[in-house]
């Protein structure tokens, strides 16, 4: 079933991440309301942002951008991966699988951008505060969030254009739960070295650069914040980038485990696992890191719950 004589195989088997029956049903069920999770945790922070008018700040501004990017980066890699876990067919199509792949890198390209956006906004509040409301105006935080949008496609789009020309002809059966770059990689029956090199400066100089402006932004934040005399002063500013840092670390972390290596050091238990929680589980997590220390937004959403009950009476 899996193997293909052409060189233009109409579409791929994705091989999911276990054969046991029983084993799927459960994942399944945890992968459901993960995502469920998901969907409401994210829709809901946007929806609280929206409808408060003390959250209509730059830094909220970034966070409505992140859970959006959250919100689509989980519905395009959960549904297909939940339909899969249920059905005993487990195509995908050749233009639908490299669709897949195009958004899931535009979209973790332009997280990782972003994330670097909202370091530098912590910077300009922290060692800047006077400054913040000019520096970090609207035109400039569109310009921000234009640019990883753009930067987003620009990269996604190299990356897919360098694969699609490669020819599959040895196997169609993809093994993994959605259509990554190195399991395609393995199918192509041509020579890959200069795709896989490609991909690398794409991926490597994403993660660096974007890691290189959170790092600068933290260097002068922590300058400034060890200059501050009074504790509370410094538990205050250490409160607004706890969010932040820990949302970076488990992020990139998982990032750089997956990808920053050669493809021959590919582990495909230890991929799969790490490419589970970035895909599936960071996305849940997120709006939990960002609304349950923040008490702006526990205030926000009493508000808002308010505002609803007293419109009702």
């Amino acid at each position: 079933m899996g193997g293909r004589n052409n060189t233009n195989v109409p579409d791929f088997i994705l091989t999911g991440l276990t054969d046991s029956r029983e084993i799927q049903l459960v994942l399944f069920v945890v992968f459901f309301l993960v995502y469920l999770i998901t969907v409401l945790g994210n829709a809901g922070m946007i929806l609280i942002i929206r409808l408060d008018l003390h959250l209509h700040t730059p830094m909220y501004f970034f966070l409505t951008q992140l859970s959006f990017l959250d919100l689509s980066y989980s519905t395009v890699i959960t549904p297909k991966t939940l339909e899969n876990l249920v059905t005993s067919v487990k195509y995908i199509s050749f233009t639908g699988c490299f669709t897949q792949l195009y958004f899931f890198v535009f979209l973790g390209t332009t997280e990782c951008f972003l994330l670097s956006s909202m370091a530098y906004d912590r910077y300009v509040a922290i060692c800047k505060p006077l400054y913040y409301s000019i520096t970090m105006s609207a035109e400039l935080c569109c310009a921000l969030i234009t640019g990883c949008y753009v930067i987003g496609f620009i990269d996604a789009l190299v990356s897919v254009l360098c694969m699609v020309k490669l020819h599959f002809c040895d196997s169609n059966v993809i093994h993994h739960f959605f259509c990554d770059t190195t399991p395609i990689l393995a199918l192509s029956c041509t020579d890959t070295y200069n795709t896989e090199v490609m991909i690398f400066i794409i991926a490597g100089s994403t993660l660096m650069v974007s890691l290189t402006a959170i790092f600068v932004s933290y260097v002068f934040i922590l300058s400034t914040i060890l200059k501050i005399n009074s504790t509370s002063g410094k538990q205050k500013a250490f409160s607004t980038c706890a969010s932040h840092l820990l949302g970076v670390t488990i992020f990139y972390g998982t990032m750089i485990f997956t990808y920053l290596k050669p493809r021959k050091s590919y582990s495909l238990g230890k991929d799969q696992v790490a490419s589970v929680f970035y895909t599936i589980v960071i996305p849940m997590l997120n709006p939990i890191i960002y609304s349950l220390r923040n008490k702006e937004v526990k205030n926000a959403l009493t508000r808002v719950m308010k505002k609803r009950e007293v419109t009702r009476q």
